[in-house]
């Protein structure tokens, strides 16, 4: 929107200035992207962080471009053109740091998770007959959750069968915090002897 007024009505642009301030910017951007850019893939936080230091990185190598162009031309309206275009680069970026935010907000199933191939390994866990009631959502980036009722078979070892479902859960799909309700039988059933642990 900025650029596009710069265009309707042009600003002086002192072109100096410009191109000494937009040096020293992607000198310290670069820095805080390296400092970043380890933890961007695994923290939502961190991905937000990197990317506003990407589009100010950005920003400052299109500035940079702009100022050398004004003032070897004295075409002022670079600036417009080049900050609209960075808003256009960031914006499917913003985009995608959005609806990662959106799904954890509304405890969406993570990002990589399969509902269904989780229902499959529970049910292939020895001890387990069947599963119920099973929610995969995230606390925060990186952090998936499960919660899940599992009905066993007969003579089946309760502790055993929830420890080896944890395990499993933990080795096949990373998930780490998992709260599991173990039943003899069904407990939408509506009987009494469902044996909660």
């Amino acid at each position: 929107y900025e650029g596009i007024q710069r265009l309707i009505t042009p600003h002086d642009v002192q072109s100096g200035p410009m191109l000494a301030i937009a040096v020293t910017g992607l000198g310290v951007n670069l820095i805080a992207m390296r400092l970043l850019g380890s933890g961007q893939t695994s923290n939502l936080n961190v991905k937000g962080a990197y990317l506003e230091v990407w589009s100010d990185m950005l920003g400052s190598a299109g500035v940079i471009v702009a100022a050398i162009i004004i003032w070897f031309s004295g075409w002022t309206w670079v600036d417009a053109i080049v900050a609209i275009g960075i808003g256009l680069w960031v914006l499917p970026r913003t985009w995608q740091l959005f609806k990662e935010t959106t799904n954890i907000l509304l405890e969406g199933v993570p990002e990589g998770l399969d509902h269904a191939a989780i229902e499959s390994a529970l049910l292939a866990v020895p001890g387990v007959r069947a599963t119920h009631d099973l929610h995969v959502w995230a606390i925060t980036s990186g952090v998936p959750s499960l919660s899940a009722h599992l009905v066993l078979n007969d003579g089946a070892d309760a502790d055993a069968t929830r420890s080896g479902a944890v395990q499993m859960l933990d080795e096949k799909f990373q998930i780490e915090h998992v709260t599991l309700q173990t039943e003899k039988s069904d407990c939408r059933d509506g009987r009494d002897d469902h044996g909660l642990h």
